[in-house]
């Protein structure tokens, strides 16, 4: 596939608020309601010591996370800040973090109001969205604004794209030959976005 930049993903939260549905539905345009657990790191064991190597590992070399609550249960909204500062904590200071309030579609049971989640983005630097797995409602937004915004930053060389502990991989279209030559002819620079979808610069991993 012909890709401008790879950018790696994490999707964060606790449990049961939607992660893995949330990427089967951007990737595969479809909604399992019952699926496995899926193999990560959970809230109750990001402090333990035995852990923490694999807390590492999981957060390392990811250009953009989600961050994940359910918005009928205000017990995943009050752990963001733990998963927040777990993030920052073993990632890079540029990586671009989205908030995202899942279940949408459930909003008769809602628990967390919309304007806690925008505050709670406002006041940590975050972007903010709500979606609901199920519908697909702004599911395709939260990924591709994610990705807008690591792309600005690149833009404004805020992410060095040579250092791949930023997430961010140099496609095919972007060969450091081709982007030097287009630099010396003082040729613009494609913007990936102009592409279609099938040719995102996306690339999840959970």
């Amino acid at each position: 596939m012909s890709y401008a930049y790879l950018f790696k993903y994490i999707i964060i939260g606790d449990t049961g608020v939607g992660k893995s549905c949330l990427l089967l539905q951007f990737t595969d345009k479809r909604f399992q309601p019952v699926h496995d657990l899926t193999i990560g790191v959970e809230f109750g064991a990001a402090g333990q010591e035995s852990f923490r190597s694999i807390t590492r590992s999981y957060y390392r070399g990811a250009a953009g996370a989600l961050l994940v609550y359910d918005i009928t249960r205000r017990d995943t909204f009050n752990h963001l800040t733990t998963w927040l500062q777990d993030a920052r904590q073993h990632s890079s200071s540029n990586m671009v973090i989205m908030l995202i309030g899942n279940k949408s579609d459930l909003d008769s049971r809602r628990d967390v109001k919309r304007e806690e989640g925008e505050a709670f983005a406002k006041e940590h630097g975050l972007i903010f969205m709500e979606t609901s797995a199920k519908t697909a409602a702004n599911v395709e937004e939260a990924f591709i604004d994610t990705a807008k915004a690591i792309y600005e930053k690149i833009q404004e060389g805020v992410l060095d794209i040579s250092n791949e502990a930023n997430g961010i991989k140099i496609g095919p279209q972007h060969s450091p030959h081709i982007l030097a030559l287009m630099q010396s002819l003082d040729v613009p620079m494609p913007d990936p976005f102009d592409q279609s979808l099938e040719y995102s610069l996306i690339s999840v991993t959970k």
